[in-house]
């Protein structure tokens, strides 16, 4: 693939940049890491399951509602903000019925086929989720897509908002900030993006909405080839 050359043109401020823009800086390596849940896979099926057991096992009266109003968070995170106690108890319960019901998730619409075009486009792929590696394996394997690195709560450093999963994800690609994307679906994505120095897309498809500044939104994972791609097609039969 030819990689644009640099622009040596004055550049806007780092906040007038567009996603888009910054990964057409003349870099050779680009990074498109995403979230899991509400980005990847429509997994609200299987946490709807998982929590109406926690709810029966525990005797917990909190409605599903109130736990996803927090999704992003690590899980012992929204126990915490919901009053839960005995968070240990809670999260084997929790995780034990999620693997159960993996099944239940399936992908949106596009999603595979368009992060096949970004690997034949030269992308690196990867995903940073605040779900345990257990509760994240099995859902990442229904879509059989080469992840160059999968971060999740269960590895090294703070969980989402803070930036460490997104940056120990850009040293395993060796990619600088600069030349990656993060897409989530929630504010902590955002938040998470930004402190980590990346350019953030927010997937519209999924279950959150952004937070001021407002960032560039996508509709479909379609409209997110074509926002980070100028190549078309990728490959004979690619959806640009």
């Amino acid at each position: 693939m030819t990689v644009p050359a640099p622009i040596t043109t004055p550049t806007p401020a780092a906040s007038e940049i567009t996603a888009g823009e910054r990964l057409h800086a003349g870099r050779a390596q680009r990074a498109l890491l995403l979230d899991l849940d509400g980005v990847l896979l429509d997994t609200r099926p299987v946490m709807q399951k998982a929590w109406r057991k926690v709810q029966e096992v525990h005797g917990i009266t909190l409605p599903f509602t109130d736990y996803e109003r927090h999704l992003g968070r690590e899980f012992g995170d929204i126990m915490h903000r919901l009053g839960v106690a005995d968070v240990d108890a809670v999260r084997r319960t929790y995780e034990t019925e999620s693997v159960a019901a993996a099944h239940l998730a399936h992908e949106f619409t596009g999603v595979v086929e368009v992060l096949h075009a970004f690997v034949a486009a030269g992308w690196w792929l990867g995903v940073v989720t605040s779900k345990h590696i257990n509760r994240a394996a099995p859902l990442l394997a229904q879509l059989g897509c080469p992840f160059a690195t999968v971060r999740t709560s269960a590895g090294p450093g703070r969980a989402k908002p803070a930036p460490d999963p997104i940056l120990l994800a850009l040293v395993d690609l060796g990619v600088d900030p600069a030349a990656a994307v993060y897409v989530g679906d929630m504010a902590v994505d955002q938040e998470s993006a930004a402190r980590a120095g990346v350019a953030y897309v927010h997937a519209g498809w999924g279950y959150g909405q952004p937070t001021s500044p407002a960032p560039q939104i996508v509709t479909s994972p379609e409209e997110l080839l074509q926002l980070l791609t100028s190549a078309s097609p990728f490959v004979e039969g690619s959806l640009v």
